[in-house]
């Protein structure tokens, strides 16, 4: 077992990495100050992309059991602006859960979201080192699918992304590093990236506050709740342990979002240097 070390980006009174727990919290308990505006299932192995409006909360939930979502989300106005997962990584751990934010990219650096709630939030640390809500890894993909066994295969969590988004103006090239929602990962003793069967049980479920408006696009992972393997020797298609996810998002009271603003994006200026002092002759 290795000795702990201290995080490089530490938390400190007043920081922007600072979280109003309590507000989180309102929105979390009252439960009778929001109404549900919207729900729907995504199909096993396919995807699918909504919006959510600043100050709304949305679910991703396991209604019929265990289930991997792998997850995307941008700024509904400007798609340049999308989740930055190795940033959120380093801000607030490589696995997040209740008051973790997901970052967005640079030149922007803000929370796009907040996670207010975790059916899940007690699995912690088992015994392979594993923890749940997956920022390691990424999605699958087709490529690395055909690199690893020769075959074409249309229904990887990247097509299905690529596919969601299609409607919204999007493409390829705009689908990003994941959160791997209800994924069990962690690394190994080789420092090698593992995956193990999905905890999740009926009604699971993690929810988010949107700190801007966003679009969200999720797919349903093809490898189903992961307790097959999909590479390797003993790979099997894993069909049987696919399953549908579901979306809920819900509209809040006024009085719960007293003292919240969107955040701004980061105030620095992009100068990078580059400004130069005018010439003589311009002086």
């Amino acid at each position: 077992m290795y000795k702990d070390y201290p995080a490089a980006y530490q938390t400190t009174k007043g920081s922007a990495l600072q979280v109003d727990q309590a507000f989180y919290a309102r929105l979390r308990e009252r439960k009778e100050a929001r109404t549900l505006i919207e729900q729907f299932e995504i199909p096993i192995r396919t995807g699918r992309a909504w919006k959510v409006p600043a100050g709304h909360l949305f679910r991703v939930t396991t209604p019929h059991g265990p289930q991997v979502g792998d997850f995307n989300v941008w700024n509904a106005h400007d798609p340049r602006e999308r989740m930055w997962a190795a940033r959120t990584r380093q801000l607030q751990g490589a696995h997040v859960s209740t008051y973790d934010r997901l970052w967005s990219n640079l030149p922007f650096l803000r929370p796009l979201l907040t996670i207010t709630d975790d059916s899940l939030a007690d699995y912690g640390i088992d015994e392979h080192g594993g923890r749940l809500h997956d920022l390691l890894g990424t999605r699958c993909d087709p490529y690395v699918n055909k690199m690893l066994t020769g075959e074409d295969f249309h229904h990887h969590c990247h097509s299905n992304l690529t596919r969601a988004v299609l409607p919204h103006g999007l493409t390829e090239f705009d689908v990003h590093d994941v959160l791997n929602i209800f994924q069990c990962t962690g690394l190994n003793h080789d420092d090698l990236y593992f995956m193990k069967a999905c905890p999740a049980k009926p009604g699971d479920y993690l929810e988010f506050f949107a700190e801007i408006d966003v679009l969200c696009a999720l797919s349903t992972c093809p490898g189903g709740d992961l307790s097959l393997a999909m590479w390797g020797p003993e790979a099997q298609d894993p069909l049987s342990v696919c399953r549908p996810l579901g979306v809920e998002i819900y509209r809040v009271e006024d009085s719960l979002l007293e003292g919240w603003e969107s955040p701004k994006r980061a105030a620095y200026q992009g100068q990078h240097g580059l400004t130069l002092p005018k010439p003589s002759w311009e002086q």
